[in-house]
């Protein structure tokens, strides 16, 4: 059993920081890993100051050793870790380019690329387009389910007497997170390309910019397996129950174990039947380095080492405002939504929402969060400041739910985190 995470120094980039500051959010950073009552098991973290990388840090450990072999590894400035709902983010990117290409309209009946008719049974006469999916405004729900097998079509599950329809009000009129939206979307892309969704994003997006991993471990590289982390809570995977005294527990990617195996039926799999296959909605595995790659594009209009990778007015597109809360048109779920573009979270300037972090409330900030299998991720820019801050926390040792944010609706460790990337590597402070 891993006794306790010892936090393993990585390689810092500083870039208007100070040292002193640096070394300063090493410690804090290495501090809240290590934390002896709620340690976490691993840490990636970077920081972009006045549009440049100004702090890339990491800390405990990718493999645990949970099998008695004595075997751990450190999390390295390669490793990558399945990063949840900012893989909603990444996915809009790639629809983003099938829309400048012509082959998507935002606004276009989505039934007219599924092949069938998406309604809702309670609002007949409204059609859903690509513009309600990514606003999550749809109307669709996860209650019956998101994510299905090879054999399953999607055609079948969207039926008009399904549990997936909501009764709030007609699709664009109000909110609710829906990882549903991004299996149709995955669809809809693997429709009007013929491609296989996860061949199709590394094509569109992460070969040009040079990006490793993707949204199937199964064709990884040697090296790439190895670079991913596992995820880990100190939690069973099929109850609630912690037990922040036991053994870390493997909940999703266990490549030192295993080796990452295909979907099952993949090789029976059809084309745009059924795009949740390779979970558009949070299966992507990238590193932070790569998500500063991201957030360095979308900071520079769309541009990445002399590539256009999108064009500017796809970018504003994203991240104009399409919903806003306004007291009872959504699900804010307990505060952590005010207001959303397309594919990409708005943190509004209210308390209890990304707005209030840092504590000063001054990061206002457009992104995406992510929360599965024991990952906590968060991916947030600046677009005015030009700065940005990724963390990605790679397991829990108890329930994150039993500590709290202290301003915001995020826990206490990712408060910790955030802020102190906040006040350290972007404003530089060393008192």
């Amino acid at each position: 059993m891993q006794k306790s995470v010892r936090a393993l120094v990585g390689a810092v980039l500083i870039s208007g920081a100070s040292h002193a500051a640096a070394s300063k959010l090493d410690a804090e950073l290495a501090a809240i890993v290590d934390d002896p009552q709620r340690p976490l098991s691993g840490l990636s973290v970077l920081a972009v100051r006045d549009g440049a990388v100004a702090y890339q840090q990491q800390f405990g450990l990718r493999r645990l050793d949970t099998a008695g072999s004595g075997m751990t590894a450190p999390v390295t400035p390669h490793t990558m870790f399945r990063i949840a709902s900012i893989s909603k983010m990444v996915t809009t990117l790639g629809l983003m380019k099938l829309v400048e290409e012509g082959k998507l309209s935002l606004d276009a009946d989505a039934g007219s690329y599924l092949g069938f008719a998406l309604r809702n049974p309670h609002y007949p006469a409204r059609p859903i387009t690509l513009r309600h999916l990514l606003s999550h405004t749809s109307t669709l729900r996860d209650d019956a389910g998101y994510s299905w097998g090879a054999a399953t079509l999607l055609r079948e599950v969207l039926v008009p007497g399904g549990k997936m329809w909501a009764r709030d009000g007609e699709p664009g009129a109000y909110f609710t997170y829906s990882n549903l939206n991004w299996g149709v979307i995955g669809t809809i892309m693997e429709r009007v390309t013929g491609e296989r969704f996860d061949r199709l994003m590394k094509r569109l997006l992460l070969a040009p910019m040079g990006l490793k991993g993707g949204y199937n471990p199964s064709e990884f590289s040697q090296q790439e397996v190895a670079d991913t982390a596992t995820l880990y809570r100190r939690r069973t995977r099929d109850t609630e129950i912690w037990d922040s005294q036991g053994p870390w527990i493997a909940q999703v990617d266990d490549f030192g174990v295993a080796a990452p195996l295909a979907p099952p039926g993949l090789d029976r799999y059809v084309v745009g039947n059924n795009g949740t296959l390779f979970s558009p909605t949070g299966g992507v595995r990238l590193s932070a380095a790569d998500l500063g790659k991201l957030m360095l594009m979308l900071l520079n209009d769309g541009r990445h080492e002399g590539k256009q990778i999108l064009q500017p007015h796809s970018l504003a597109a994203m991240f104009s405002e399409q919903w806003r809360f306004n007291g009872s048109n959504g699900d804010t779920l307990k505060g952590l939504y005010h207001s959303w573009g397309l594919g990409i979270q708005r943190f509004a300037d209210v308390r209890g929402n990304m707005g209030g972090m840092p504590a000063d409330g001054r990061f206002h900030a457009v992104g995406h969060l992510g929360e599965a299998y024991g990952l906590v991720s968060t991916f947030a820019l600046d677009l005015q400041k030009k700065h940005g801050i990724v963390s990605l926390i790679g397991g829990f040792a108890s329930d994150p739910d039993a500590d709290p944010g202290q301003y915001s609706a995020h826990t206490r460790a990712e408060e910790k985190i955030l802020d102190a990337l906040y006040q350290r590597a972007i404003l530089g402070r060393a008192d």
